[in-house]
């Protein structure tokens, strides 16, 4: 028999038994005093035979055994109350550390059947220099060039810092963007007005703008959505396209509200999946 027919066997001996029940207290209530003892007696032998055919629906199920942790449940039998508990606390670790095991099993499982190799220690037991602050300047130089032609960005590099560079990006009219970069690695960005100063004394002062101030927090995260120590030029193209959606930061409406301002802001958070404009609100909403 299956489980689930036990079960259902199981469901109808106790409705059945729930149902002679009911009709003993109906019949106590507003039953006849010449019959009412004959009465009772069949709706108590209805109830025996049903509470039999419950018992023997129950004992169908394969009962599971007590736990098999030796000496140990002697400490049940402890008249001392702090002996007592002692064996429900090993009994809760016991199912604790067989949950372990089974998700350590499963995980094993899983990383065995996947064939790539993801440790970075090479055989002689040292770690090799990480590839993204590696990159020479003309790699960056070439990505970016590459990135301004395609979106039609006015970029520009300058390295204070030797090796490490500051990019400047004109999003459109719209605001101006320093990123400052280790490598590939892009670690920092400053969002400012058009008519704002944005020198090198200006990349660690937020915008006097309240609407720059949020995009350079959302431009924060998306710039640790994008990361990526494997494959750094992909995160840099893809971060020049999700600033580039903002050209239109003043001109999108919300696609939830279909609004252009929200609390006097238009819609500053872009998805980072599609790039549609969203309000903070309405996103967090």
């Amino acid at each position: 028999m299956l489980k689930t027919d036990k079960i259902n066997t199981s469901l109808t001996a106790i409705r059945s038994l729930r149902s002679s029940v009911s009709q003993v207290f109906e019949k106590l209530s507003c039953g006849d005093e010449a019959t009412l003892q004959q009465q009772l007696q069949d709706h108590f032998n209805t109830i025996t035979t049903n509470l039999r055919e419950l018992e023997s629906a129950v004992n169908t199920f394969s009962a599971t055994g007590p736990f098999n942790l030796g000496n140990t449940s002697f400490l049940a039998q402890e008249t001392s109350q702090e002996r007592q508990i002692l064996y429900s606390q090993l009994v809760n670790s016991y199912k604790w550390i067989d949950k372990i095991h089974d998700h350590s099993y499963l995980a094993h499982n899983v990383l065995t059947s996947n064939n790539l190799k993801r440790s970075c220690i090479s055989k002689r037991g040292r770690i090799p220099p990480t590839i993204s602050n590696a990159n020479s300047i003309q790699h960056l130089e070439s990505i970016l060039k590459e990135c301004t032609a395609q979106h039609n960005i006015i970029c520009k590099v300058t390295r204070p810092f030797g090796s490490n560079g500051v990019i400047i990006l004109n999003i459109g009219r719209v605001f101006k963007a320093a990123i400052i970069c280790k490598g590939l690695v892009m670690e920092w960005v400053t969002i400012k007005g058009w008519d704002e100063s944005l020198e090198l004394e200006d990349l660690w002062t937020e915008s006097r703008y309240q609407v720059f101030q949020k995009v350079q927090d959302h431009c924060h995260v998306a710039m640790l959505h994008f990361f990526s120590t494997t494959l750094p030029h992909v995160a840099v193209k893809c971060y020049m396209t999700y600033l580039h959606n903002y050209n239109k930061l003043f001109t999108d409406v919300c696609k939830k509200c279909g609004k252009h301002l929200s609390k006097g802001l238009p819609p500053t958070w872009r998805d980072l999946r599609n790039l549609e404009p969203y309000h903070e609100e309405c996103w967090n909403g």
